[in-house]
């Protein structure tokens, strides 16, 4: 069984700051990349950002492209998401997830295996 745990959410004001953190416990697996998703209410599960361990080659969606920053660890399959000048279109549940294939993309859902629980990110304004 693999578990990936989530940390750090919580309540900022617009223009602050908050780092999330994913770690993953149980069975031991090589994760090919780690990724961040986030759901708000009445809107479905989107992408956020990702790093694949190859190249330790990095992706965003647009919308967080300069203000958020994730990085990991391959060894130890944890992955953090460093989210800044937070806005209130960010307030959402953050999920961690973690990929066991080799893919040339890893932007949806479908790309990866494992998902934690969620942790739930409001930004006010």
């Amino acid at each position: 069984q693999v578990q990936l745990v989530e940390s750090g959410g919580g309540l900022v004001q617009a223009g602050g700051s908050l780092r999330l953190s994913c770690a993953a416990s149980g069975r031991t697996f090589r994760s090919y990349a780690m990724g961040w998703f986030r759901q708000a209410p009445g809107k479905e599960r989107e992408f956020v950002a990702h790093i694949r361990w190859s190249g330790a080659y990095t992706y965003y969606t647009d919308s967080v492209k300069g203000r958020f920053t994730i990085s990991g660890d391959n060894a130890k399959n944890t992955v953090d998401l460093q989210m800044s000048s937070l806005k209130p279109e960010d307030t959402a549940v953050y999920y961690c997830a973690a990929a066991t294939s080799s893919r040339t993309y890893y932007r949806g859902p479908a790309s990866y295996d494992y998902w934690g629980q969620g942790t739930q990110v409001t930004v006010s304004s």
